[in-house]
């Protein structure tokens, strides 16, 4: 029983990048300790993603900084800035509270 490609076709072969949303695989475990936090609290939340996304950013903030993935703005991976997160949330706060000063 043979396995693989036939040694004929290694001619004309030129492998392709892989394509957005596909990365190399977490071999030495590099960022074990966030991936199983955020597939515990996927499991908790009955696969509801919404209350994990702190910890969805910690996992591929992991990743990124590991080089098991490109770098890339957190709007792209579909998850707000932190940052813009924290300005927004301050932005609300002053906005809903009245000014002691207009009296």
């Amino acid at each position: 029983m043979s396995f693989g490609r036939p040694p004929s076709i290694n001619l004309g072969f030129k492998p392709n990048p892989p394509q957005r949303g596909s990365f190399p695989l977490d071999h030495y475990g590099e960022c074990k300790e966030q991936m199983a936090l955020y597939m515990n609290c996927l499991k908790s939340n009955q696969s509801n993603s919404t209350p994990c996304r702190d910890m969805s950013r910690e996992y591929l903030n992991c990743r990124m900084n590991k080089g098991l993935m490109e770098r890339d703005e957190w709007k792209n991976l579909g998850l707000p800035n932190p940052a813009a997160k924290d300005d927004t949330s301050k932005e609300q706060t002053k906005e809903g509270t009245p000014s002691s000063s207009s009296s």
